[in-house]
């Protein structure tokens, strides 16, 4: 559900920037020539956009820019490719077909759910790093085992490490100095040496609901933390997190699949249920002594957690309401934990990863820490003193900073927004709070980065409204000339179709507030009003209606020469803008974000001609199909119809650090539920259904449980009001898979044609 999202997002390489359409342009006319687009394209083979690449990395010694990209055979199967920094052709690496030889690749659920939290719905090699320093190594999972991949001159050379498929080797990591490698297996920590040495266990006795290293499903799926230990800096300790998930409530999951069902035991904390309980320690290498590190009594979540230079371990930990985060650092390793950031808000307080030693400024004598804080009303870049607290600002920008890129230690690196957060760019500033954009800022499009060790050279990705990502290697320094990285060229069918979009002022339902909206003209050349699809989130942790590259660019444009009027939105409570417009969502689940929906469809009409207002229909997914239910469970709904796609219906059956940050806890102290959940809750509006409505979910999913869905069925039903459902059996939160995806949209197509024909 986050945006881990969903959050953020070095994708692809584009041989070319497409010559879209201008996105200032406002189309006066309806276009009678239109280039033929079936659904069947949309989603076909080879993808419209190229096959975009994910986890591109610079390597240590700045040689390579390394990535994972999707076989030209099957997109569904990712592949380790490189190419050189300097500019070059791309070269694979190594591909799981290579290295298994015809095995079939093995998952096991843990796994399978490992890979959901991150949102990768691929097969192959889905996650890789470099090991050491050289430049000349990677490491990566595959089928239960670890492999690496050593760059040789007679090319690149894949070796097995490991050789237990049925008890794997999860969450591997390389040593500072590339010289071991540490993972869990069977819930325990275990380290390896690289040199042929034996494997040997730090940790021992871990059990199925107490183990060691990996992230629980909380801090997975929720605050962004998918890693559950960290090397020292001298590769002498690890800092590691034990998990005790024996008072989480079990909850019995049916997968059901069209030849069977399997019961999955899964260890989930609804609102208001108890969480994992998560102990901190530092183990040594040599031995496996292992020393706590005690945590406040009302510390519930550890967000972040790391070592500092110095070699003191640190860890940032969350209230179970989340209105306060405490950045703790342990002073050799041992004792009390010392506060050294307190941050508070009394609605919620963002986790980062904007933490980061100042090696150029001594505070206190000590290197000044980056941190970020939303204090000031929005987030921006702070430098603070790591023994007093006290802080100095850093970034004065006119929009929130998205996030820190890296540091030399005498300048910073980050990534703004821009155009009320349509927009995100690059800057660099010093120390003394001078800052400047980056080479290549210009208006609407949307730029981000990771820098390499010393922070000189930046891998840039770019992507534009109708401009798939591409990725280009820039120094942070101006006037260089950036190399760009030519990769998987779009069909050139892209650039034909691309949607011109029109800005549409629309204002929240307060009257005041300014909301990003997009509209795209229908283009089937008919006369007179036309139906409308509206597509939006709503919910907290995403921005979507910017000048990013969309993936639903083909979809729009489908439905644009299906005759629809496609509009797009952003309500208050998302993403990209400052704190208040972030913070809406607040106790506020199904209100604040309907009444900004349900105010810009009835301004819609007014701002852009031929729209008919009786036939607006629309459509959301997860957070975004709570509000399509939400949206047609109103006896005051401006919509003719809408598609909702695992919808939460029941907060109460939603995970603990995402719905309590939001809504509170849901007991009342009276054994009902507090008037947040009663008012989010879709089941007990089950009785304002007049108009068509679709549910879409996943018999699998382990993230909005299909039992939300089964929920609200019964309750229409009780109430006798017709409405589709559509169950993809096996699947979990996204509908993964080619044909799946296929039909789905034909059947939203379908429901459309019916439900909003004249």
């Amino acid at each position: 559900m986050t945006a881990s999202t969903l959050t953020t997002r070095l994708a692809a390489l584009a041989a070319a920037l497409l010559p879209a359409l201008s996105p200032a342009a406002t189309p006066t006319a309806p276009v009678q020539d239109v280039t033929p687009l079936t659904l069947e394209r949309v989603f076909g083979e080879p993808p419209l956009q190229g096959r975009l690449t994910r986890q591109a990395e610079i390597s240590p010694d700045g040689a390579w820019v390394s990535y994972l990209r999707p076989s030209a055979t099957d997109s569904d199967q990712l592949e380790l490719w490189a190419q050189p920094a300097a500019g070059g052709a791309p070269r694979k690496l190594v591909s799981a077909a290579e290295v298994l030889g015809g095995r079939s690749q093995q998952l096991t659920e843990a796994e399978r759910m490992a890979l959901e939290r991150k949102r990768i719905t691929q097969g192959g090699i889905t996650s890789y790093q470099w090991c050491g320093p050289s430049g000349k190594t990677l490491l990566f999972p595959l089928s239960g085992d670890l492999y690496l991949v050593r760059l040789t001159e007679q090319g690149p050379k894949a070796q097995r490490l490991t050789n237990d498929e049925q008890v794997p080797e999860q969450d591997p990591t390389c040593s500072p100095d590339g010289r071991q490698i540490a993972y869990v297996k069977g819930g325990d920590l275990w380290v390896q040496p690289l040199d042929g040495g034996a494997a040997r266990a730090l940790t021992r006795g871990a059990t199925e609901t107490r183990y060691w290293g990996l992230a629980e499903f909380i801090a997975a799926e929720e605050l962004s933390r998918q890693r559950g230990y960290w090397w020292s800096p001298d590769g002498q300790r690890l800092l590691a997190l034990q998990v005790d998930e024996s008072e989480v409530p079990v909850k019995t999951r049916a997968q059901i699949f069209a030849d069977r069902t399997t019961m999955t035991q899964q260890r989930y904390p609804g609102a208001g249920e108890h969480n994992a309980r998560v102990t901190a320690w530092t183990l040594q290498i040599a031995d496996g002594r292992a020393t706590p590190l005690p945590l406040a009594a009302d510390a519930e979540y550890i967000a972040r957690a790391g070592w500092f230079g110095d070699g003191t371990p640190w860890l940032q930990w969350l209230t179970r309401d989340q209105r306060r985060l405490a950045l703790t650092e342990y002073a050799n390793g041992t004792g009390a934990g010392r506060v050294v950031i307190d941050e508070r808000d009394p609605a919620w307080v963002e986790v980062h990863d904007d933490l980061l030693e100042i090696d150029g400024l001594t505070l206190s004598g000590q290197p000044a820490l980056l941190w970020s804080s939303e204090s000031s009303g929005r987030r921006q870049l702070v430098l603070v003193d790591r023994r007093t607290g006290e802080r100095r600002p850093l970034t004065n920008e006119p929009e929130p900073v998205a996030h820190r890129v890296c540091s030399d230690g005498k300048t910073v690196v980050y990534a703004a927004a821009r155009d009320r957060g349509r927009t995100r760019e690059l800057f660099a500033i010093d120390l003394q709070g001078h800052a400047r954009p980056l080479d290549g800022a210009q208006p609407r499009q949307w730029r981000d980065a990771r820098g390499d060790g010393d922070c000189a050279q930046l891998l840039v990705t770019r992507g534009a409204w109708g401009e798939p990502p591409a990725l280009s290697l820039q120094s942070v320094k101006p006037g260089a000339a950036a190399v760009a990285l030519p990769g998987d060229a779009p069909d050139p069918l892209l650039a034909r179709i691309v949607p011109r979009p029109e800005v549409v002022e629309i204002v929240a339902a307060d009257g005041r507030t300014p909301l990003n909206a997009l509209y795209f003209a229908p283009l089937d050349g008919k006369a007179g009003p036309h139906a409308v699809i509206t597509m939006a989130y709503g919910g907290p942790g995403i921005g979507l209606t910017n000048w990013n590259w969309s993936r639903d660019t083909a979809l729009i444009a489908y439905w644009q020469r299906r005759g629809y009027g496609v509009f797009t939105l952003d309500t208050r409570g998302m993403q990209n803008r400052d704190r208040e417009f972030t913070r809406a969502h607040r106790h506020a689940f199904g209100v604040v974000d309907a009444a900004d929906l349900f105010a810009a469809v009835r301004q819609l009409p007014q701002r852009v001609t031929g729209v008919d207002p009786k036939r607006i229909g629309f459509f959301g997914w997860s957070y975004g199909g709570f509000l399509a239910v939400r949206a047609m469970l109103d006896t005051d709904t401006p919509f003719a119809a809408a598609v909702a796609g695992a919808p939460p219906t029941d907060w109460t059956l939603y995970d603990t650090a995402y719905t309590e940050r939001y809504l509170g806890m849901p007991q009342d102290g009276q054994g009902g539920q507090t008037a947040p959940y009663r008012q989010a809750n879709l089941v007990l509006r089950a009785d304002q259904l007049s108009k068509p409505l679709l549910v879409i979910h996943g018999t699998a999913d382990d993230n909005v449980l299909f039992e939300h869905t089964l929920r609200l069925a019964e309750a229409l039903q009780n109430q006798a009001a017709p409405f589709e459902l559509m169950i993809y059996p096996g699947k979990a939160h996204g509908i993964a898979g080619r044909g799946p995806k296929l039909h789905l949209y034909r059947t939203i197509d379908a429901f459309f044609a019916r439900s909003l024909a004249p």
